[in-house]
């Protein structure tokens, strides 16, 4: 018997069977989400050593880009070679540079970061004297009312439970994280391996890929995907390895700054306010805040100092360095770079933070471009300012 399709009764059965076959899909999923949950986990798991050696690579490929086309291409005997040896002697350079920093950033300045550390922690109740004593002269200097005084000493003791419960807590955490790395060394091994092999024969890894996508999608939509992998690659290189340039560069003028000018903890400042550059619009607060505080119960005066300093190193980087390094390798403002860093930081948290601009600017510029080509279509002006 042919079935009516177009039958209203008969469209609304098919409509409610589909509902609930779907209903029951989805139940049936979602109760069984921690198992799938676990499975993920345990794959990615299994995938660590191939995560950490893609990451590696990635990272290190800028130095060997800049030894193979900047240092070695200029010395005659290294290019009669062949491109197997030119490519062995470029990767055992990347790695030598990057076991150097390794070994440098061990030996000099992880010992001053932990002595930093410690001292740190020793000083917590002599911090909270100094913080408990300019309270009580606050209170005196102001003549704040009685409830008030009340008030701002129920806080500070708020902030002393809760500072002691982190010191108690913090031994454990050191632990836990020294463990998590000795565990993991095996994978970082495994991971130093995989990315030695990704370097030797990264043309020929992105050959099979072209190879793959050119096979299964049409010659227009591979050549599409290639473009935007090329784009997402460019956008993403630029912007991280230009970033981690900048941040070494500022982190060693302000150790400079910060040495002349005697501030307490200046390996630790330092290593904080480079660190914390990477991260784009609010690293240069994330950082400053915290260093601010400890050099404040140290002095005043150097606090207020490194404030002015701050000022300065910023001013230089967001004026010069950063311009001049980086250039226009995201090419959009500064709102849509703070609504990046948002959205992707409470996504993905502080790496969303530091991925959350090039990703964006990827997606903003698919965007822009399928947006103008439908303007063009319709015989309409591409240029923002035309329809201001």
């Amino acid at each position: 018997m042919k079935v009516n399709w177009n039958s209203k009764y008969n469209t609304i059965t098919a409509y409610s069977l589909i509902v609930i076959f779907s209903s029951i899909l989805f139940y049936f999923f979602a109760s069984q989400i921690g198992s799938y949950s676990a499975k993920v986990g345990y794959l990615i798991s299994i995938m660590y050593p191939f995560i950490i050696g893609f990451v590696l690579a990635y990272l290190l490929n800028f130095i060997l880009k800049f030894y193979e086309e900047r240092i070695l291409v200029n010395i005659k005997y290294f290019n009669k070679l062949k491109q197997s040896k030119k490519r062995l002697i470029s990767i055992l350079l990347t790695y030598l540079t990057f076991g150097i920093m390794i070994y440098l950033c061990i030996h000099f300045v992880l010992p001053q970061l932990t002595e930093s550390i410690v001292g740190i922690v020793n000083q917590i109740p002599h911090y909270m004297e100094i913080a408990s004593k300019m309270t009580q002269d606050i209170i005196k200097d102001f003549d704040i009312s009685d409830q008030m005084a009340t008030f701002l000493n129920d806080k500070l003791n708020e902030i002393s439970t809760r500072l002691i419960a982190f010191i108690s807590e913090i031994v454990p955490l050191i632990a836990n994280i020294i463990m998590s790395l000795l565990s993991s060394i095996w994978n970082i091994v495994l991971g130093l391996i995989i990315s030695v092999y990704l370097l030797l024969d990264k043309e020929q890894f992105y050959a099979m890929s072209k190879k793959m996508v050119s096979a299964i999608f049409n010659k227009k939509t591979a050549d599409r995907i290639l473009e935007l992998t090329h784009r997402s690659n460019n956008t993403f290189g630029r912007f991280i390895s230009g970033k981690i340039i900048d941040s070494a560069i500022i982190g060693v003028i302000s150790f400079i700054l910060f040495a002349i000018a005697k501030m307490p903890y200046v390996v630790l400042i330092s290593v904080i306010i480079g660190v914390t550059n990477v991260i784009p619009f609010f690293g240069p607060f994330i950082g400053a805040v915290p260093c601010f505080i400890l050099i404040l119960f140290e002095s005043p005066t150097k606090a207020l100092i490194f404030l002015i300093l701050i000022f300065l190193i910023q001013q230089l980087d967001g004026n010069v360095i950063g311009p001049k390094i980086l250039g226009n390798s995201i090419g959009i403002s500064a709102f849509w770079i703070l609504f990046s860093i948002l959205v992707a930081g409470e996504i993905f948290g502080l790496v969303g933070m530091v991925i959350g601009v090039p990703l964006f600017a990827v997606i903003y510029s698919i965007i822009k471009e399928n947006v103008e080509y439908k303007l063009r279509e319709k015989n309409l002006p591409t240029d923002t300012k035309d329809y201001m």
